[in-house]
């Protein structure tokens, strides 16, 4: 059987090589682009991303990636936005005013509050490890996260988390002192990991090769 083919979009603002190799890493061939063509005939989507939300959008837009994106999503293969990539896959971010995002899920991309839930202070940034916990959803079998446990740790690096409308979108969450943050999200087969599954160890690389046999 052909390794399956990804296509990771190249917009500047990428942990492009990591992401890449955890790719290739779990068999895949990745063919980086910033084609509205290749990603519209993408066989598997990943849009990576690290930096500010209006950044990335802006980035996209330049190279008239918004629509091939959307038009990618509606036809029903696997599409996976990390980090950064995530989201920029809802509808608006706060992030240093109000931004319109790719809309593929509907909700808000938010600050995360600078205090713990007792009232003390912490880092923001929300930096290191942290357990990936089940929301709504329920089971995750048939998703990304299938044959994760809640004890398994993903790797984070972010200030801002996905508030999805739809309590159901919520795929998997995880706590920074008491506040809840979207850990990984999904709507039918768009899919969005906050954290760095290309640099959470062996948890990382199930959870890519779940997204490789999503096809």
């Amino acid at each position: 059987m052909a390794n399956p083919e990804v296509t990771v979009i190249d917009y500047g603002m990428g942990n492009i090589y990591s992401v890449t190799r955890a790719l290739e890493a779990c068999g895949a061939t990745v063919k980086l682009t910033d084609s509205p063509e290749d990603i519209v005939s993408a066989q598997l989507l990943v849009l990576p991303g690290v930096g500010a939300f209006k950044d990335g959008m802006e980035e996209l837009r330049s190279r008239g990636l918004v629509g091939p994106i959307g038009d990618y999503a509606r036809t029903g293969r696997p599409l996976l936005g990390i980090c950064l990539g995530m989201q920029m896959l809802m509808e608006r971010s706060e992030e240093f005013g109000e931004h319109e995002g790719l809309g593929l899920i509907p909700g808000n991309v938010v600050a995360i509050p600078n205090t713990a839930e007792d009232g003390g202070r912490h880092k923001i940034p929300h930096i290191g490890w942290n357990e990936l916990k089940k929301t709504a959803a329920l089971s995750w079998d048939g998703s990304i996260l299938e044959g994760i446990n809640e004890d398994n740790t993903a790797y984070f690096v972010h200030s801002f988390t996905c508030v999805p409308l739809n309590e159901s979108h919520r795929l998997a969450d995880s706590q920074y002192n008491g506040r809840r943050i979207s850990a990984a999200i999904q709507s039918d087969n768009v899919y969005g990991c906050q954290f760095h599954p290309e640099k959470s160890a062996q948890t990382g690389l199930k959870i890519i090769s779940n997204f490789l046999s999503l096809t």
